[in-house]
């Protein structure tokens, strides 16, 4: 099917054939149709999959064949966990939009407030949002949402794992009950399912991959670690790979996140961090610098995990493996973009089991165990090697730079869990990361 064959507009047409794109992707073949007769929509699709499109062109094609006098307040609201996700979405929506010449803003947090008060005081059609910024504005009275027409929420199993449900539903509940509401989200369980029977009406669902998709063109490895400083001598033989373009490194903290681009940065890498606790304008150069190849190697929280379309990102390293097993599946989708092939890493040890076996579980496929001859491991990835070494009087901290007033490798806090060993060679294959911290960038 091509695109021309979904009754789109031409404006449409044309700008979707500028881009590139010449046949709609599997969950934009079957969400387009339902959204254009105005039913409500409950989409489960996986992460590079083209969902943005999916819901962003119907909607434009609604601005485009229903031309209404400008006024205050958006007519599509698109609620995103992230400001990265939300960017992105904002990005979609100019670039498919602009023969139309919609009027697209967007209201993140992290962003000057008098910069977003002119914004809010010209007439909106799409207003892209993150639901706490978007609360502020909305009890200052300085959003109109009475004539909103549709709503968007992307991604609402995050938002709601993020606290989002109670401004969520007093956002939805400022929105007239004649909106189309559109909901996609990786899973309909649980407190999910419960607030779509709260807002939607009658909806149309579509599953489009289940949990246990496959990532066929990304190669999964799993390297078992004995302590910290086998986990850095493991990262930087990956970061010598000439093979490897651009990375992200996952860590569990923002603290871990700036530490570990700090000492990357100080042995010669060009590496950044990037993490919730950053400006809107230094996440923004960031990703910038990101998508121009300034940046090999970005650490990132799971705030990137959400947004992140670079088509550059050859690995993806799970320096600390995710709390959440739905976030395995976003982080290592950020390699493999647009058909391309890509690499994910993720380092376990022995007290991680329980949290690897989650994942495998959530994803269906096991993880492939790779050693790296010379950086083998001492120890064994399997459930009781954590208890034998208790028995034997190693306390598993110990190994793992817990110590005292330490931390575990998922843990936060302590300066040895960061794991940058001092007298360290900093050279790929050497001792580690040294203790030393980057120049100031």
């Amino acid at each position: 099917m091509s695109f021309e064959k979904l009754a789109l507009a031409q404006p449409l047409l044309q700008a979707l054939s500028e881009a590139g794109y010449t046949t709609p992707t599997p969950i934009q073949e079957q969400a387009i149709p339902e959204v254009l007769a105005g039913r409500d929509l409950m989409a489960s699709a996986q992460t590079g999959t083209g969902k943005t499109a999916a819901f962003i062109l119907p909607a434009l094609q609604r601005l485009a064949t229903d031309v209404r006098p400008n006024c205050r307040g958006p007519r599509v609201l698109v609620l995103a966990p992230t400001r990265e996700l939300a960017q992105q979405v904002t990005d979609a929506a100019t670039r498919y939009g602009k023969h139309l010449r919609a009027k697209v803003v967007s209201i993140l947090g992290g962003m000057p407030y008098p910069l977003q008060n002119k914004l809010l005081s010209r007439p909106i059609d799409i207003m892209v949002a993150t639901p706490g910024r978007l609360i502020d504005h909305l009890e200052r009275g300085r959003i109109d949402l009475s004539r909103l027409e549709i709503l968007i929420l992307d991604e609402a199993d995050r938002m709601l794992d993020m606290g989002f449900l109670e401004a969520v539903e007093q956002i939805c509940a400022a929105t007239p009950a004649s909106r189309q509401t559109l909901m996609f989200s990786a899973t309909f369980e649980g407190t999910v399912a419960r607030l779509a029977q709260r807002l939607l009406k009658d909806p149309k669902r579509l599953q489009m991959t289940s949990q246990h998709v496959k990532h066929e063109n990304i190669e999964q490895r799993l390297h078992c670690v004995d302590d910290l400083s086998h986990k850095n001598r493991l990262l930087a033989h990956l970061l010598s790979d000439t093979e490897l373009k651009q990375a992200i490194v996952f860590t569990a903290t923002k603290r871990d996140a700036d530490t570990l681009a700090d000492n990357l940065y100080a042995q010669g890498h060009s590496a950044a961090a990037l993490h919730g606790d950053m400006a809107q304008g230094a996440r923004n150069r960031t990703l910038t610098r990101l998508r121009g190849g300034a940046i090999r190697v970005l650490v990132a929280t799971d705030v990137a995990a959400r947004g992140i379309d670079v088509a550059g990102i050859t690995h993806v390293i799970n320096y600390d493996l995710p709390k959440f097993a739905e976030d395995y599946v976003h982080r290592i989708g950020r390699t493999g973009r647009a058909g391309a092939s890509g690499i994910a890493v993720s380092f376990a040890s022995p007290r991680d089991w329980a949290n690897l076996k989650r994942i495998e579980h959530f994803t269906g496929q096991d993880i492939s165990r790779h050693v790296i001859p010379g950086l083998e491991p001492k120890t064994t990835l399997r459930p009781d090697a954590a208890s034998s070494r208790k028995r034997h009087g190693q306390g598993a901290d110990s190994r793992f730079g817990a110590g005292k007033g330490g931390r575990s490798s998922s843990g936060s806090g302590g300066r040895r869990e960061r794991g940058l060993p001092s007298g360290g060679t900093g050279r790929p294959g050497g001792a580690g990361f040294g203790a030393r911290r980057g120049p100031s960038r």
